[in-house]
Order: structure tokens, then sequence, then C-alpha cells
């Protein structure tokens, strides 16, 4: 069975303002579709062909790499974003809250670390907030298609800081796109990925 691009899990307008729909669009129907069609490509007639997603980024090299991650990083950020109208954005709370209270010190010391992680990334990539093996959380920061999936943490929260995520709404202002970001997280979400 092949890959397949999943529905977003909203209407391509719901983030407005914070992000438009002509970006959903072309983020989601254009480059995420891309890495989905590009891998289904990639692995027919390989012994990938019809294996599960998050097993081809695991088991996957170089372009087959490339595209399975993007395909599971993309599907994996729009569930970390929720429409500001049906209760995204605010601060995390319950077991959530707390872990991060423990590792950061506070919700909004963990968002400045994670902007400052997000503006110093060089090029194109992800910033996650992660769990790691002890359980306790983290930030970590992956260079274009790499992802946690391949290793030990747990990824909670992806933010995708390639332009094609905020080129149309904000240019080339990835502080102003951050901005719009927290007003978007699913918190929700993000607690249901904790072990």
């Amino acid at each position: 069975m092949a890959i397949e691009l999943p529905p977003l899990p909203y209407e391509r307008s719901a983030l407005e303002p914070h992000i438009s729909a002509e970006t959903v669009e072309y983020h989601h129907g254009k480059h995420q579709r891309g890495y989905v069609e590009r891998l289904n490509a990639l692995v027919a007639g390989t012994d990938l062909a019809g294996a599960p997603l998050e097993d081809i980024v695991r088991k996957a090299q170089g372009a087959v790499f490339e595209n399975a991650a993007q395909a599971w990083n993309h599907a994996f950020y729009w569930r970390c974003l929720r429409p500001s109208a049906g209760g995204g954005g605010g601060t995390p709370s319950g077991a959530l809250g707390e872990a991060i209270d423990s590792a950061f010190g506070g919700f909004e010391p963990l968002r400045a670390q994670f902007d400052a992680l997000a503006l110093k990334l060089f090029g194109s990539g992800w910033v996650w907030l992660v769990q790691r093996e002890d359980g306790g959380l983290a930030l970590a920061a992956t260079s274009n298609a790499a992802t946690p999936l391949t290793g030990s943490d747990i990824p909670l929260l992806a933010c995708d800081v390639w332009e094609h995520a905020y080129y149309i709404d904000y240019r080339n202002a990835r502080a102003k796109y951050l901005e719009a970001f927290w007003n978007l997280v699913d918190w929700d979400f993000v607690a249901s990925n904790l072990k």
C-alpha cells in the first residue's frame, strides 16, 4: 500500500490570521504532497514498498530517507497545530506543564529557549520539544529532513523552520512566524505524546 498524504485536521483557512490559507495550501498541498509522491516513486518495487512510514524513516538512507522523513515531519507538524478559535495556543497544563516547569523553569523560559534555537538554526530544518529516555524534556534542532524519530527521543512538538512554512506570510522574518506559531500550538496533542 502506498503512503498517502494525510488530510489536514482542520480547514486550510482555520489557522488564520497566524498562518494563511495560501501558506497552508502551498505547504501541505505542494511541498508535503511532493515528498509523499517522490517517496512512493522511490520505494516502488523495493522491500520498503508497503512498509509503514515510520519504518521507512528508521530504515532508509539518502533520497528515500529525506522524502520519508519530510513526509513524517510534516504530518506531525500539522497535528501540533490547532486553530486559535478551537483552543490552540495558550500555555500547557497538567503533567505536560509540570514537566516543562521541571525542565525549563516554566513556559516562558521554554518558549525563549525554543525561539532562540529556531532563530540560530542555519538554513532549513526543524525545532523539537522532545522527551528523553529518562522521561525529562529537552529541545532539539535538526537540519533539513532529520528527525528525532531515528533516535531515542520521543517527539512531542515540532516547528517547521523551512522557509516554505512562513515565506508567504512573513517573508524572511522567522521571528514573526515563531510568534504566530505559539498562538496555534495544540497542547493537548503535545501532551498526548508524553510517555
